[in-house]
């Protein structure tokens, strides 16, 4: 993959081009790969993960002030959602540069939501190693804050807070999340999380992420209150 077109087309250069690649790097182009030392992009989006939240945080602090906290919260969680973070990584053509292994590939890796998630995540922790936050903010500027202004989230549903909304105002118990079980490979892991209210198993959920997964435990355990 030529990561020098994508470096055109966002308009910026690297430092250490091995950190671009490392982004675009999945796990299973490195188990295709032993005797080469590969790094895959896990680390990276753990990083990245954390720097969008801020910078999405930051923003929704300055330019939504009439918003309360749990507004922003449910707000902020479908900016950063799987979804999302899967729209950015398609308009971006993120998955054109991805590295795969030959499976993967085949299977249609290159437009698994998960996996062009993750890309995105990753990018955005290599590009905040390599040049820093303020960078990573000009990037959010141009591809995420946009869709933000134009009220692209605003009908999402984050059911984790709603759920938390919920319980609080009614019975005041304690709300945690567990990954119960994780399948598959490694490369294509199915997670299931529990919602403990309580101590009570309250919903379940399944999802290519924890977060999904989590999502969805909260959707269960809000649809069986309801009922």
């Amino acid at each position: 993959m030529n990561l020098s077109h994508l470096e055109q087309q966002l308009d910026i250069t690297f430092n250490d081009q091995s950190l671009l690649k490392q982004a675009f790097t999945h796990s299973s182009y490195v188990n295709e790969h032993r005797d080469k030392n590969f790094s895959d992009n896990e680390r990276l989006e753990f990083l990245g993960d954390a720097v969008l939240e801020l910078g999405v945080s930051q923003y929704l602090y300055k330019q939504k002030e009439r918003l309360a906290e749990g507004d922003l919260t449910k707000l902020r969680a479908s900016i950063v959602c799987e979804p999302s973070l899967v729209e950015f990584s398609r308009e971006l053509d993120f998955g054109d540069y991805l590295f795969l292994g030959k499976g993967e590939e085949q299977s249609g890796g290159r437009e698994r939501p998960a996996i062009l998630a993750d890309v995105f995540e990753a990018f955005l922790g290599a590009l905040y190693l390599d040049q820093g936050y303020d960078v990573v903010i000009q990037f959010l500027k141009q591809h995420v804050y946009p869709k933000i202004t134009t009220g692209a989230f605003s009908h999402a549903m984050d059911y984790k807070s709603k759920l938390q909304e919920q319980v609080q105002q009614t019975r005041n118990h304690s709300i945690d999340y567990v990954i119960a079980d994780e399948k598959g490979p490694s490369h294509d892991k199915e997670f299931i999380a529990q919602v403990i209210i309580n101590n009570h198993v309250s919903g379940e959920g399944a999802g290519h992420t924890k977060k999904e997964a989590e999502q969805r435990a909260a959707k269960h355990a809000l649809d069986t209150i309801d009922d």
